[in-house]
């Protein structure tokens, strides 16, 4: 059923696409953290944006920074995890999910990448088609 409340606003640029649910590994650092501490899972993707969770929730308005390792069918036997797969990209927290046991889900627009070629990279796995459309 289509949304009709009139004071509810998608402000989504770009569409999204889901993601094969644990295969998607994110991992989470604020600006002050020299290292990865957090890790999780990406729901959805989009070129401005991702939800994910994690075990520990960010309050909306939090700036992170994330390291998104895409799935890649070429390495899914292999289990190759190596450099070259991952991007890296500076973001707001959005929102966050707290309300049931267990991992803590979030979302996050992103507001620079952080080297050259991972925008590319990420426009191009989207591209492929492999990801289907996000609700």
């Amino acid at each position: 059923m289509p949304n009709t409340n009139p004071m509810q606003i998608n402000r989504r640029k770009f569409e999204r696409f889901a993601l094969s649910p644990m295969y998607t590994s994110i991992a989470l650092r604020t600006l002050d953290e020299e290292a990865f501490a957090h890790e999780g899972h990406a729901y959805d993707i989009s070129e401005g944006g991702m939800q994910f969770e994690l075990d520990r929730g960010f309050e909306p308005g939090s700036r992170v920074v994330l390291r998104i390792d895409l799935p890649d069918q070429r390495f899914n036997n292999t289990g190759d995890v190596g450099p070259g797969r991952a991007i890296f990209v500076f973001a707001n927290v959005v929102w966050l999910d707290d309300s049931d046991v267990g991992p803590t889900r979030m979302a996050v627009t992103f507001t620079n990448f952080a080297r050259a070629g991972d925008r590319e990279r990420l426009l191009r796995h989207i591209s492929r088609r492999a990801l289907r459309r996000a609700a």
